[in-house]
């Protein structure tokens, strides 16, 4: 059985502590900040389907493995992320879909994605390293694992499950404080 949300984040944020971390919005981006905020994170508080090219244009600009936590109603809506990602040189993004087959922070509504091959789209887009995990375990050692490689994008389907229990409360900070902290973060100040 898939593990659930939260714990897929925790891992991910445990695997690969120190980089720049994009989440998709909606409830990705709300668990990981009830999981710590922290400089390096970032999270889109709207945009849905733009996680993927805010991280390909973070990792271009810093040069460091940026970590891009998706949702699979946010790839169905763009996979123009994947191909960009594939096209640029020596890129550094670490893309991980958290697919739970719905939109769980709109009321659950089902995704189509059980129907689509994420992972072929990823694939057949020129991503160069494509992994399915299901377990905290697997995406662990396949993160730290690919953030140790020469820099290349890398495409995760981790299959998961919606957490049992209400989401955790919506991002309250000031959305252009958060914006600046991250800018400072990443040099770009």
């Amino acid at each position: 059985m898939p593990l659930l949300k939260t714990p897929a984040i925790a891992a991910a944020l445990s695997a690969l502590p120190e980089a720049p971390t994009v989440f998709t919005t909606g409830y990705t981006s709300r668990i990981g900040a009830s999981l710590g905020e922290r400089e390096n994170h970032f999270y889109m508080t709207g945009s849905m389907g733009l996680a993927a090219s805010v991280g390909i244009g973070i990792a271009l600009a810093t040069q460091r493995t940026t970590l891009v936590l998706d949702g699979d109603g946010s790839v169905l809506m763009n996979p123009g992320g994947l191909i960009s990602a594939a096209a640029a040189k020596n890129l550094g993004l670490i893309h991980v879909v958290l697919d739970d087959g719905c939109y769980d922070s709109t009321g659950g509504q089902p995704s189509p994605a059980p129907e689509v091959d994420l992972t072929g789209w990823a694939t057949s887009a020129g991503i160069p390293s494509v992994h399915v995990v299901d377990t905290a375990e697997e995406l662990t050692r396949i993160l730290r694992r690919e953030s140790e490689k020469p820099a290349t994008p890398v495409f995760v389907r981790c299959m998961v499950r919606p957490d049992s229990t209400p989401p955790p409360p919506r991002i309250t900070d000031d959305l252009p404080s958060v914006a600046r902290r991250f800018t400072r973060y990443a040099g770009h100040d």
